[in-house]
């Protein structure tokens, strides 16, 4: 079965998120009384969400008592400052309009909330491009359940099997495949050491996005 849709994580494959992310981290670190830490420390646990930001800059995990509060603060600075300095990595912007041009529907399916979500895609001027957008509060479940990739397949009214989902992080491999997608690993996304892309089961690996045109060929009928 051809491909028709290609749906993306967010943070750390669509876009390049982690300068205002890490920005907001510090900020709040700093209204802590604490010192901020190096950009090259937070970019890998960007794609992990604000659990992972708190945990990384305060050692506080869900069951602190200081840690729901800490986390809606940085939260609230990120969205104060969610496009300051977030851009879409380099061949994206190319690779959507490859897409577009060449009939294929594309979306987002992200573990974002959706009130930081939509602001983000209309600030980066996408909104109204996605054929989806899928948010960590659009079902039930966000990934890696499958539930949210179904969800985007009903919208864009793809088959999973026509479907080929890129992300940075394991959960996004786990998710696409248990929906029965193909899987792409974006490698220039936020991949720490400890991480083994290799051992993930993608059907692919790419070291930047225009590559995708090339695994796309492959399965076009």
């Amino acid at each position: 079965m051809s491909i028709t849709t290609v749906l993306f994580d967010l943070d750390g494959t669509l876009a390049d998120t982690a300068p205002d992310l890490a920005y907001a981290l510090n900020q709040t670190l700093e209204q802590h009384g604490r010192a901020p830490l190096p950009f090259e420390r937070i970019r890998p646990i960007v794609s992990h969400g604000g659990r992972a930001l708190i945990e990384l800059g305060f050692g506080y995990t869900p069951e602190h008592p200081d840690y729901e509060r800490v986390r809606l603060q940085l939260l609230q600075i990120y969205l104060q400052n969610i496009a300051r300095m977030t851009s879409l990595f380099p061949g994206m912007s190319e690779l959507l309009m490859t897409l577009e041009s060449s009939g294929y529907k594309w979306g987002i399916v992200t573990n974002k909330p959706g009130w930081l979500t939509g602001p983000l895609m209309e600030a980066l001027q996408l909104n109204h491009r996605a054929a989806t957008i899928v948010s960590s509060d659009t079902t039930s479940k966000a990934k890696p359940h499958p539930e949210p990739m179904y969800y985007a397949c009903k919208e864009c009214g793809s088959e999973s099997a026509q479907c080929v989902y890129v992300g940075d992080a394991e959960r996004d491999i786990v998710a696409g495949r248990a929906a029965g997608m193909r899987t792409v690993v974006a490698l220039f996304g936020y991949i720490s050491e400890q991480d083994r892309p290799l051992e993930w089961g993608a059907d692919a690996l790419i070291s930047q996005p225009l590559e995708l045109i090339e695994y796309l060929a492959k399965w076009r009928q």
